[in-house]
């Protein structure tokens, strides 16, 4: 694996600029992205399958698979940090099969989403739990897009600048996750 490098990144993404992310490499994310947990995954997926159009085109896009807390006053939006991505596994395929390019999660993905990742060129980036407070702070507007009656799990809009995030799984089959572990036993070996 080449060494880690930072990018800065703007959806909509393309296949190219998903072909240039590497494991391990970081992003500043600016632009427009959007949120979505479980149930807003299930009643995208429901569409596609009765071959409706989605609420909003994921062609290129960027889910973060969050559900912000209630804005305090004064406040964009209130902490948002990143959701378990693996409760999102039995959607993904189809909604990165839709277009979508990225999403942003905390913990590892199933191989049937690594495996839609590299054979539609997208990445499945890592957002730091804990740091929900924080990465509010990158957050410049908020607007429900789709399914308000979810309350927090529905789809918003976020404009985002500079959104940290680390690239786990690549378009080219590396896994962070994996090879950190091998590095780090690895270097236990050979201390």
């Amino acid at each position: 694996m080449k060494k880690a490098v930072q990018h800065i990144i703007t959806p909509p993404l393309t296949e190219e600029s998903c072909m240039r992310l590497m494991a391990g490499d970081s992003v500043l994310i600016r632009g427009s992205i959007y949120t979505a947990r479980d149930a807003a995954h299930q009643r995208m997926v429901q569409c596609l399958e009765r071959g409706e159009p989605l609420p909003v085109s994921l062609d290129g896009q960027i889910i973060y698979y969050a559900g912000p807390s209630p804005a305090k006053p004064g406040h964009i939006v209130g902490s948002i940090g990143p959701t378990t991505a693996g409760r999102m596994d039995a959607y993904a395929p189809a909604l990165i099969e839709a277009g979508l390019k990225g999403m942003i999660g905390k913990g590892s993905r199933s191989g049937t989403v690594t495996d839609a990742m590299r054979k539609h060129h997208a990445v499945y980036l890592g957002a730091i739990g804990g740091a929900a407070v924080l990465l509010a702070k990158c957050i410049l507007e908020v607007q429900i897009e789709a399914y308000e009656d979810l309350g927090p799990e529905a789809v918003r809009r976020l404009v985002v600048h500079d959104f940290p995030a680390v690239v786990i799984n690549d378009c080219h089959g590396n896994d962070l996750y994996r090879s950190g572990r091998k590095n780090h036993l690895r270097s236990i070996r050979h201390a």
